[in-house]
């Protein structure tokens, strides 16, 4: 190796040892520094210590000094450190004794706090945990729990630390409060009240009884506004006042108002309106109290009536009312008492005035007027009932005197003195012993037979006449049961009426006798109830008639009916058979003379073929005289179809069958009324009427006219017409058969007497007033209602419906 070489390896070698020795003093400066920050930093973390065990030092006896409960436990809820208040709190020193808190939980808490303490370790802190715990003695608190996690250096969990603070009362009152609601809720629900929650008159809410008083549902209350289902009862004032309630100037009023149905009907309601304010005076909303006084409104006005009706019942007695408060002021009395005692005013004038010396006043009305004065204030001492305290006057009237107290609910409010002038029935009596001599001599001598029993029928009275009657002797009925010592056919009559007599009836009866001779005697007994002076059923009267003779002759009688019966249906055949027998020669007759005029008609001169006319004309003449002798036969026998008869169409029908003239015409003055009646006899009867009456008119322009009146239990009918009219002789003789007047060849004498059978048949009446050449008027009634009518009630409906 050359020196050069050499030379620049020294030189290398130099350089590095340069090198080397800057960093070693570079080192060294760094090494300075790094001791310098190193101790620094020991000082720094010293003095950090110091201060942190100092704050912490601090914060620990700020956490053990405060007012509430402070508690650190590891994460078992073992306590590690608790301050005073906790103690007090758990009764319990975790310097003595292990503490575990989860001991004092609730087991209703049990799940709540397990969720709580993992939600404790998920976020760090825990707020508001609310549970009940036990503590000390088995005594169950209320506490809020505000808790947070403490870590170790590796920010793992090692603890947490909270603050207890009991709310036993909070939660207390908030129970109280919640339970208040509870029961305010169950109060207004079933409030016999209705009950309105409003707000600018719209409903919020509503009970179930205000929604029960008008039929809505709590959706339907909702969209309707207090004004549309409410009114005042007077049109002035409840409207203002919740109109100055919304305007905040009231707070609160009561008015009588309408509430207004689902149905459209409405309730009266005592209304009372109350404004609940803010803490600024607006109104949140109004409460309503709705009261339905509807029936109490009605009870008070039928209170009020009643009370009308009572006092002017008592204004209008017969007898001296005075009604007196507790304190002796008169509060009513009546006219009659006025009038009783002369006191010249109007009763209203004395009320309010003082009784109290009014005895003593009025003293010298009375005989004895001191024994009054002392009589009134033994009754207002004893306040007991008086009744018929007889009282005598100096003018010789006589008073009865009633005294009723009046209690309230037990206590004294007043009485009632009610004066009776019994002058008349007090002489009435004096002269009923003198009369009763009297009556007892008639009684007992008079023809009728007279018998008093008790209520088991036996004979305490009997008189001369009912002994005469019976055959026996006083001593014989006297104390003996009458049903067995008269012998009666029906027996199980006389002790039905002696019930009878028991519920206070009275008739009359006829009954069928054997009297002690052993012969059937009829007796009429009118019987009726006795009573005592109570008014008590303590027997019967009966009034004997002995009507065998009448009841003999009654039986003559059905025995001459039941043949006058048998006699007449015979006559009725007899003259249904003759009508036969007489009509089958006529018709050959007829028959023949027809046949005679076609034959010869050309043969016969005028008076051949009048004749045959004639002969045609008697064959009719004679037909219908043995028609009427039928229908006359039949007048009073046949039985009566009542219906409703339309006489209007009547009228009518007659004007087609029978033959008008055409100078004559029928007219009806107003329209008839429908009767009830038999149709046939109705035709039958204003036919024969009218048609005697067509054939006698000989005017020029003859009128026939038909009148109808209504006299209450009849109807009224005239035919009235203007022919030659009937002489006075004749208004008797025509209603028989076969009479007639004049010389009418078409008349048979017997239409007017069928026409009298008829009205005799409806219990009415016939006559005539006529004029001779002026015309004729015949009058006759009809009885609307026939005790032999059928169906009447129904008859007379239809005939009511048809004439309307």
């Amino acid at each position: 190796m050359d020196s050069k070489e050499v030379l620049l390896l020294k030189k290398a070698l130099e350089r590095q040892k340069k090198a080397r020795q800057q960093a070693e003093r570079i080192l060294e400066s760094k090494s300075k520094e790094l001791y310098d920050v190193s101790r620094h930093l020991k000082e720094t973390n010293n003095k950090l210590e110091t201060l942190l065990s100092e704050k912490t030092s601090e914060l620990d006896g700020v956490f053990m000094n405060i007012l509430d409960p402070y508690v650190l436990m590891d994460l078992q809820f073992n306590v590690i450190n608790m301050n005073t208040s906790a103690k007090d709190l758990f009764q319990k020193d975790h310097t003595k004794e292990n503490v575990n808190l989860a001991r004092f939980i609730h087991p209703h808490f049990q799940q709540y706090t397990m969720e709580s303490m993992q939600s404790l370790l998920d976020v760090g802190i825990l707020k508001n945990y609310r549970a009940k715990i036990r503590v000390a003695q088995g005594k169950e608190i209320w506490v809020q729990i505000n808790a947070s996690l403490i870590f170790n250096n590796q920010r793992k969990p090692i603890a947490a630390q909270g603050i207890i603070r009991d709310i036993t009362g909070e939660m207390e009152v908030k129970e109280l409060l919640a339970e208040q609601k509870k029961q305010l809720d169950i109060i207004v629900e079933n409030s016999p009240l209705g009950i309105l929650l409003t707000k600018d008159n719209r409903i919020i809410k509503a009970n179930e009884t205000f929604m029960q008083m008008l039929g809505y549902s709590h959706n339907e209350l909702k969209n309707i506004s207090l004004k549309d289902i409410s009114a005042p009862e007077v049109q002035t004032g409840p409207c203002r006042l919740l109109d100055q309630m919304n305007q905040g100037i009231l707070e609160e009023f009561t008015a009588i108002k309408k509430f207004y149905k689902k149905d459209g009907s409405f309730i009266l309601t005592k209304t009372r309106m109350n404004a609940v304010t803010n803490q600024h005076g607006t109104i949140n909303y109004q409460v309503g109290i709705i009261e339905d006084i509807s029936k109490e409104r009605k009870a008070e006005m039928e209170l009020k009536a009643s009370e009308s009706r009572l006092s002017t019942l008592i204004s209008n007695l017969h007898s001296g009312v005075l009604l007196e408060d507790e304190n002796r002021k008169i509060a009513l009395t009546n006219k009659m008492f006025c009038n009783l005692f002369n006191i010249p005013v109007n009763p209203d004038d004395l009320k309010g005035a003082d009784c109290s010396e009014s005895a003593e006043q009025s003293k010298v009305f009375f005989k004895n007027p001191d024994a009054f004065v002392k009589r009134i204030d033994e009754i207002l001492e004893e306040r007991v009932t008086v009744l018929s305290d007889e009282l005598e006057l100096v003018d010789g009237r006589v008073l009865e005197r009633d005294y009723i107290p009046i209690y309230n609910d037990g206590i004294y409010k007043g009485h009632l003195w009610a004066y009776h002038d019994v002058t008349i029935s007090k002489n009435y009596k004096k002269n009923l012993e003198a009369q009763r001599e009297k009556y007892s001599s008639i009684i007992a001598n008079m023809n009728l037979g007279l018998v008093e029993v008790d209520n088991n029928d036996v004979i305490q009275m009997v008189n001369q006449s009912f002994c005469q009657m019976s055959g026996f002797k006083e001593h014989e009925l006297l104390g003996k049961v009458a049903s067995k010592v008269i012998q009666v056919s029906n027996k199980e009559l006389i002790p039905s009426k002696n019930k009878r007599r028991l519920s206070g009836a009275s008739d009359s009866y006829e009954i069928e006798v054997q009297n002690k001779d052993g012969r059937n005697r009829h007796w009429l007994i009118s019987g009726a109830p006795r009573y005592n002076e109570s008014g008590t059923v303590i027997g019967s009267i009966g009034i004997h008639l002995d009507i065998t003779d009448q009841k003999n002759l009654e039986f003559q009688k059905e025995k001459l009916l039941k043949e006058l019966e048998i006699s007449n249906t015979g006559l009725q055949e007899y003259a249904h058979i003759v009508s036969h027998d007489l009509k089958s020669p006529l018709r050959s007759i007829s028959s023949l003379a027809t046949w005679l005029f076609e034959d010869y008609k050309d043969v016969l001169d005028e008076g051949g073929k009048q004749q045959l006319q004639m002969m045609q004309e008697k064959v009719a003449s004679m037909d219908k005289l043995i028609h009427g002798i039928l229908e006359y036969s039949t007048a009073n026998s046949s039985e009566l179809d009542n219906t409703c008869v339309n006489l209007n169409e009547v009228i009518t029908e007659i004007q087609e069958v029978i033959y008008i003239p055409d100078h004559v015409e029928i007219v009806v003055a107003d329209i008839l009324p429908n009767i009830i009646a038999d149709n046939t006899k109705m035709h039958q009867l204003f036919q024969n009427i009218i048609g005697n009456a067509v054939v006698h008119i000989e005017k020029e322009k003859g009128i026939v006219e038909v009148i109808a009146q209504d006299k209450n239990e009849y109807w009224q009918f005239t035919v009235k017409d203007n022919g030659v009219g009937i002489p006075k002789k004749y208004h008797e003789k025509i209603f028989k058969i076969f009479q007639s007047v004049g010389n009418n060849e078409r008349s048979t004498g017997i239409g007017l007497s069928i026409v009298k059978k008829i009205v005799d048949r409806y219990e009415g009446e016939i006559w005539v007033e006529s004029k001779i050449g002026e015309g004729t008027e015949f009058h006759f009634t009809l009885k609307k209602n026939l005790n032999s009518h059928k169906n009447e009630e129904s008859i007379d409906y239809k005939s009511k419906k048809i004439a309307s």
